[in-house]
Order: C-alpha cells, then structure tokens, then sequence
C-alpha cells in the first residue's frame, strides 16, 4: 500500500500504557483528503490518486481548478498531492470519497514526510559537523574557520558540491519505521511514536512504511527454514528416533 495521508503536526505529548510506561508521541492531525482525480495507465501514463487538503476562498481559486474541482465535486482546497497506485491497488477508491485516519490502524509502522526546521546562516561546524581548529594560543582567531576550501592555481576554484557555511534547514526529509501508538477517529487525530519533521503547524505526509512492507513480502515469499537445515539438504531429525526397525 503506498496510498498516504496527509495532515497538520500538532506537537508532541505523552501517552502512558497498561503497564505505566510513558511514550513521547507526535500528534498529527489528518483533517479528511478529498479525492479530487483519479489517474490510469491509458490517458495518464501512470495510476494514482489525488487528493486536496485544506480550504481556500472561492475568489482565490482559479477558473481552470474551480473546473478541476467542480468535475469531481469537492471542495476547493489550498494544495493538492498525488500517491502512486501499483497494480490492483486503489479499486475500491472513487473521486469525490476521502480518505480518513482510520485507513491507518495502531501498531503499524510508518514513514513520515516533512520540511525541516529552519536554522538560517550556519557555520561549517553546525551544518557539517566539522571538528574546528586547534585550540591553542597561536590560532587565536580560526577556531571554527573551515580551513582550506580548494587548491592552487590548477584547477583555480572551488569544486561545486563543497561543504561550505550556508543556510540550513528547510528540506524535505523523511523519518522512515515510526510507529502509531493511538489512532482517534473522531477528531482526526494520529499519535506517533518518536519525532516528526517540521514545526508545529507545519504540513506532514504519514504513509505505510516501505521498508516494512518490502521485509513483509520476503517473509512471505521465502519463509524462514527449519532451524540447522543447510540449503537442498533435509532438517535433522530429532535426537532419539532411529529408522531401523
């Protein structure tokens, strides 16, 4: 399954379970997708979904998306995003349904899409973890300086791709193997094990782990072996049991 969801970081809390062990988890909440487009491989090239998240005034919609919208009568909203469908997945999805909080369940294991926070101008030592100068009293001034950026006069300037001081912050990253601890219904709401990207208000996309998925589909297909049996060769019978009779 690779159809996700997507929501609004609340922030975090803790929830406590039977047994009294505190668990920080991140609140998200997943307001419902309306499903605004429906692709296939005949016109499209590719099968997926779009969804719309969100409200806008009608007088900030443009014509061409309030037509967009009107054709799948759903609300006109601030953004759109789109998930890949593979082979046989999505049937049972229409344009004009939602998708809901409840297509996620608690325990299972998710990937979490966000923009970072921003930390704006940072040193080399902050954005790349450099060690810094020597600290003694004959380097007075370079101790967080990054030192030697490039060569002589071959090739005469610095390479692109150099870790440099810059701006830092601000980028799409993906904290993959979350779990959901609780799932509320009602108000929409995913409580997830661990950190998410982002800032508080900041926009999230929660989906099925992929590498949960893939290690799934290996253990169904190849299945762990008995114990101590090497490959093309039968298992040990057990101690004590002969075949003469």
């Amino acid at each position: 399954m690779t159809i996700g969801l997507v929501g609004r970081k609340c922030g975090m809390t803790r929830v406590f379970t039977d047994a009294g062990v505190t668990v920080p988890v991140t609140v998200v909440e997943a307001l419902p997708n309306r499903i605004s487009q429906l692709k296939s491989d005949k016109p499209d090239g590719y099968r997926a979904v779009q969804v719309t998240i969100g409200s806008r005034r009608p007088s900030r919609v443009p014509k061409s998306l309030a037509g967009h919208f009107a054709k799948a009568n759903v609300a006109a909203g601030d953004s759109s995003r789109e998930f890949r469908l593979r082979k046989g997945e999505g049937e049972e999805l229409a344009v004009g349904g939602e998708l809901k909080v409840d297509m996620f369940k608690p325990g299972q294991v998710v990937d979490v899409t966000g923009t970072t926070l921003g930390k704006g101008f940072a040193g080399t030592m902050k954005r790349h973890n450099f060690a810094g100068g020597m600290k003694t009293h004959g380097n007075s001034v370079s101790h967080r300086a990054p030192g030697s950026i490039g060569q002589r006069q071959t090739p005469g300037r610095v390479f692109k791709g150099k870790r440099m001081s810059g701006h830092m912050g601000v980028r799409n990253r993906t904290i993959e193997n979350l779990r959901i601890v609780e799932v509320d219904v009602p108000r929409n709401l995913l409580l997830i094990s661990g950190a998410v990207p982002g800032s508080e208000g900041g926009r999230v996309v929660v989906r099925p782990s992929v590498k949960a998925q893939a290690q799934t589909r290996r253990r169904r297909l190849a299945p762990n072996k008995a114990p101590g049996a090497a490959p093309g060769k039968p298992a040990p019978k057990p101690a004590g049991k002969s075949d003469k009779k």
